[in-house]
């Protein structure tokens, strides 16, 4: 996907956030783990910059639909399996709803995406995200000594520099993490790099590579509906002794929110395919696969994988 007149290319795409559309490309091109032998594949990775594309005004909503369902008619594996084994990234809070009719194409595909939730409900969720930075303002004009700086501002002449707003995270013991609009928040990924235990106030939040690691050690997980007083009741009574220890774990771990080659020892990258690595073993066991006296893999329909066709194109 370069836009209509094909002026967006992958370096424009690299960057913040859409940039994980980009860079897991680029890292699996050079994987070792990579086969040009389709029949070899255990897995088939779809690279799209829809995210990008669709922000950099390349194609709309509509456009981006027909693209993947006419590039998905023409991949001979993809229907051989159903998708279940094909691979696609959708780079933000919106998750797979970049393709429209995600559910009826790619609903057996593994999708990686920073958000576990594929709600519809965006005003519900935005109210949601409101509500729990509401309680925080208002935990913070109750108890002005309790924060590391009560005076920080966001906007106006005195606005806090970046710089200076990671410092004054590195000095905290704790980092409130609550939910943005949706239940993902860079603020938990945040409090890992500035060393202070981050306090995730998000109840629906789906955390990454969580058959890896175990965020018990590492973070406070608090209902978002008991924001107040008792929370920083609950943060003062933990001894400096257990908040060193979970720190201290979790620098073993925060190389996992970093992308880097397969050559770093640690990665976001080598974190997904564990992930991958699991999958693969699973998908013969799974809940929807079935198998008959002649060797044939089919599904819930008796339909074998390899005579499996996409639905009819959407008009």
């Amino acid at each position: 996907m370069h836009g209509r007149d094909g002026t967006i290319d992958s370096s424009t795409c690299l960057k913040g956030q859409w940039g994980t559309q980009v860079k897991i490309h680029r890292l699996l091109l050079k994987s070792r783990f990579r086969t040009r032998k389709k029949e070899e594949a255990d897995l088939f990775f779809v690279p799209a910059y829809a995210k990008c594309v669709r922000m950099m005004g390349g194609l709309n909503d509509k456009e981006i639909n027909q693209t993947y369902v006419k590039v998905l008619s023409q991949m001979p594996y993809f229907r051989r399996s159903g998708g279940r084994d094909h691979i696609f990234v959708f780079p933000s809070g919106a998750g797979a709803h970049l393709f429209r009719s995600w559910a009826t194409y790619i609903n057996r595909s593994i999708i990686l995406t920073p958000e576990g939730d594929r709600t519809d409900k965006k005003d519900t969720s935005r109210a949601q995200g409101k509500v729990g930075r509401l309680k925080l303002i208002e935990l913070s004009k109750q108890f002005p000594d309790k924060l590391e700086c009560p005076e920080l501002k966001f906007s106006g002449p005195d606005k806090l520099g970046r710089i200076d707003y990671f410092e004054h995270l590195r000095n905290a013991k704790f980092c409130l993490a609550p939910r943005g609009e949706s239940s993902w928040t860079l603020r938990f990924y945040e409090a890992f790099f500035v060393e202070c235990v981050p306090v995730i106030l998000s109840d629906q939040v789906e955390l990454p590579f969580q058959n890896v690691v175990d965020y018990t050690q590492i973070s406070i997980k608090w209902p978002s509906t008991r924001i107040g007083p008792e929370l920083l009741q609950y943060l003062e009574s933990i001894p400096d002794e257990n908040i060193e220890g979970m720190i201290s774990r979790g620098r073993q771990v925060r190389c996992l929110w970093a992308y880097a080659s397969e050559s770093a020892s640690c990665s976001a990258m080598h974190a997904i395919l564990w992930e991958l690595q699991r999958k693969v073993r699973l998908f013969h066991q799974s809940t929807e696969t079935f198998w008959l006296h002649n060797g044939s893999v089919v599904n819930r329909n008796l339909v074998q994988f390899s005579d499996w066709r996409l639905p009819m194109p959407l008009p």
